[in-house]
């Protein structure tokens, strides 16, 4: 059976026990680390002399540091990959090299949509917080706005679809199963206009919103940012917030970029300061995905 002479888990990562112990079948060394790497020097020291390295969402791997790993032949990113542009690896100077670079998608998507349903369903009914309004709201009639309908933007819009919400959405092209769906592309600047809540659900390093978008979604408006870093230019977003009625919701922190502690911490900013993707079943997909992509390099699928 083909194997990886080193595999490094070069910075911890989310792999549950069963996937730890299944890894020793594919490699002769098997190493992980507990803590992240203190900087770039580091990192190449734990890599090096690895020909195969497992990295996280938050380990920065680019074309310095592969240069400096010679037998380098995979890496894996026990993570989202969901485009080479918003990748923390260089996957387009790897693949000068030959060096095979995969990633996950679909993992973590239900846990996202059940908070956003979650929150959403708080806000309107005031359970346990200010209500939002006169009076409590149902899901149904409410206009909701999607800024990106891919795996978890759709499960959001599915779900308040379902339960009675006027849903739309902006994407980089027209979805015609959206459309039969009766969920029905806009224009950003009509979408921001129609709506009273807006989703942001997009790729990491994916800025859409500023000053003249949030100016174009107006006051009184909640807005989520379910995506992993910030969707909208700072600035702009912290005058947004700052206004008269405006409510901002997510769940990760990076969410909220390098808002100042003025604005993340007024009573309009909601943060759960937890992956809410990151649920039991989620680390169990993301293993199991991830090693799937290690038998699939070592021609075991």
């Amino acid at each position: 059976m083909k194997r990886f002479k080193k595999l490094v888990a070069a910075a911890p990562v989310n792999l549950v026990g069963w996937a730890r112990e299944e890894l020793k079948e594919y490699a002769e060394e098997v190493l992980f680390y507990s803590e992240p790497p203190a900087d770039d020097g580091e990192l190449i020291e734990r890599i090096k002399d690895a020909d195969a390295v497992l990295v996280g969402f938050s380990t920065q791997v680019g074309e310095e540091i592969l240069k400096e790993a010679p037998g380098l032949k995979y890496v894996g990113m026990i993570c989202s990959l969901y485009s080479e542009e918003s990748a923390n690896v260089d996957i387009a100077f790897a693949r000068t090299k030959g060096i095979s670079v995969k990633g996950v998608r679909n993992y973590g998507d239900k846990g996202v949509a059940e908070y956003a349903v979650y929150q959403l369903i708080r806000i309107l009914h005031g359970y346990d917080m200010p209500l939002w309004g006169d009076k409590m709201r149902e899901l149904t009639g409410l206009k909701v706005g999607m800024i990106g309908i891919g795996d978890s933007g759709g499960l959001i819009a599915d779900a308040l679809h379902f339960m009675g919400a006027e849903v739309s959405y902006f994407a980089r092209s027209i979805k015609p199963s959206r459309e039969e769906q009766g969920i029905h592309y806009k224009p950003l600047s009509q979408l921001l206009h129609d709506s009273e809540v807006v989703f942001t659900c997009l790729n990491k390093n994916t800025i859409l919103l500023h000053e003249e978008e949030l100016k174009q979604f107006g006051n009184g408006k909640i807005m989520f940012n379910t995506s992993i870093g910030p969707a909208a230019d700072m600035e702009a977003l912290e005058e947004w917030i700052r206004q008269p009625g405006n409510l901002f919701c997510c769940d990760m922190t990076e969410a909220l970029g390098d808002m100042s502690e003025e604005v993340r911490n007024r009573e309009n900013v909601i943060c759960m300061g937890a992956s809410s993707g990151m649920t039991y079943q989620a680390y169990e997909l993301l293993s199991r995905k991830s090693l799937d992509n290690i038998r699939e390099y070592l021609g075991l699928l």
